[in-house]
């Protein structure tokens, strides 16, 4: 569900939603998989019995001075060295033991590759959340607009009619797929990450693989065939599947945008929401949410960019390439989630004008409906006749100021050809209106509203 949790001067608009990228959730993050790890080498029979109890119970982030181990983490390169220790020294003196089971085996990689892995699935939880609930409401809009007409449009000017219903259902069929793609990730491409310092396990010996595989069942995490530290397809896979459910839901704030222009007028931002106020223009009504989701969605191909290049990684561990990957990860996982909760809201409370669509559509005289007249023409004139014919008309209407039947009865040629083709006044009024002209609009949407019933079922099983 979203929210409006962020903090900060810009986190009301950039951190919106339940995706926690912080300090404090890395942090906790770390924490969880040194945890996990101490309970699976005690699993493992590799530390006393209570260790992995002890190290879990102290592993909590409230304990640690986030700032100080950021200082730390400027003498070894990340904060893992500083938070080993800091986490061995809270365990208890009846609990000593325990040391040995805290870091057994991993490096600093495995415990942040490993973090982000936890801070991922818990990111598109909230993500594919709120992706189901715009969803919802496209499918909704689909239903109750099926039939309203509205002017498609092309290189931003009118083309042939649409319906909202269908451009809702645009919408929609692009949030499923964004679905379903995030849902593979989280489902299959996340996983531990347990190598040790080279990716052997050579300090476990023969326990290796077994603690590996306890480690990925404590964590709920995919245990994969080989440790992947310098193998970064699966940050790329999740990187650009959270680019991909940008780029959609930039597309929808991109089209509302356009559509709530004041010359256009055919949508706009629920005018109860408080939001829309301008710095110097009293009467002004800015599509906020809108806006922030397409800011959102411009800082995701960069972001996934450098993600892509950080993948080629030297030898057995990267030097830079892995750590530039931290930030701009937990960038794009903040931004999707806040594109995704701002979009929740935007589309739940859209408000639709059909009046002035039809209104719009019926404004440039049935200029877009020439081409439906031409392929009425053509069997019995011929395409290219009925082509040019039709292209005379549309520009004696343009260029006089008239509508298209008009240019057509009015053009004794014109006349005399409909008329050889059987064709009257009346039947050329039925031919321009946006109605008689919709093609396979209707199906279109039944099968976008069923493939959604589909996608719900399967996320949900």
């Amino acid at each position: 569900m979203s929210d409006s949790s962020g903090t900060g001067l810009f986190g009301a608009l950039f951190d919106r939603g339940a995706v926690d990228v912080s300090d404090e959730a890395w942090l906790q993050a770390m924490l969880d998989t040194e945890a996990a790890l101490a309970r699976a080498v005690e699993r493992a029979g590799l530390a006393p019995a209570g260790s992995g109890a002890a190290v879990t119970a102290v592993a909590r982030s409230g304990l640690f001075d986030n700032g100080a181990l950021g200082v730390a983490a400027a003498a070894t390169g990340n904060p893992v060295p500083a938070l080993v220790r800091a986490l061995t020294e809270l365990l208890p003196e009846s609990a000593a033991g325990a040391a040995g089971a805290v870091h057994r085996g991993a490096t600093s990689q495995d415990i942040i590759d490993t973090a982000v892995m936890l801070l991922a699935r818990q990111s598109l939880d909230a993500i594919l959340a709120d992706l189901q609930l715009a969803a919802g409401s496209c499918a909704a809009r689909a239903s109750e607009h099926a039939s309203t007409v509205i002017s498609g449009r092309t290189l931003l000017q009118q083309a042939v009619p649409v319906t909202f219903g269908l451009v809702a259902a645009g919408w929609l069929t692009a949030i499923d797929e964004a679905r379903r793609d995030l849902h593979r990730i989280r489902a299959g491409r996340l996983a531990v990450q347990f190598g040790g310092a080279a990716g052997t396990l050579a300090s476990l010996g023969d326990a290796g693989p077994t603690v590996a595989a306890l480690l990925a069942g404590e964590l709920g995490l995919a245990e994969p065939v080989l440790p992947w530290h310098t193998s970064r397809l699966r940050i790329i896979e999740l990187a650009a599947a959270l680019a991909g459910a940008c780029a959609v839901l930039g597309k929808i704030a991109r089209d509302v945008t356009l559509l709530a222009q004041t010359e256009v007028a055919e949508a706009h931002e629920d005018a109860g929401s408080g939001r829309g106020g301008s710095s110097a223009m009293p009467h002004k009504k800015n599509p906020v949410a809108s806006i922030v989701i397409l800011g959102c969605a411009r800082q995701a191909p960069g972001l996934l960019a450098t993600l892509a290049s950080a993948a080629e990684q030297e030898h057995q561990r990267a030097a830079g390439a892995w750590h530039s990957e931290w930030q701009p990860l937990s960038a794009l996982l903040r931004l999707t989630g806040s594109a995704t909760a701002w979009t929740v809201d935007l589309l739940a409370a859209l408000q639709i004008d059909p009046l002035r669509m039809r209104a719009n559509a019926e404004a440039t005289n049935g200029l877009p409906q020439a081409e439906h007249l031409a392929a009425l023409l053509t069997p019995a004139l011929g395409p290219l006749p009925a082509h040019d014919l039709l292209t005379e008309a549309t520009r004696r209407a343009i260029t006089e100021g008239i509508s298209l039947s008009d240019a057509l009865r009015t053009d004794p040629e014109a006349a005399a050809l409909l008329s050889e083709a059987g064709f009257t006044r009346a039947d050329i009024e039925t031919a321009l209106r946006p109605e008689s002209y919709l093609g396979a609009t209707p199906e279109f949407i039944r099968r976008a509203l069923a493939a959604h019933a589909e996608c719900d079922a399967a996320l949900e099983a």
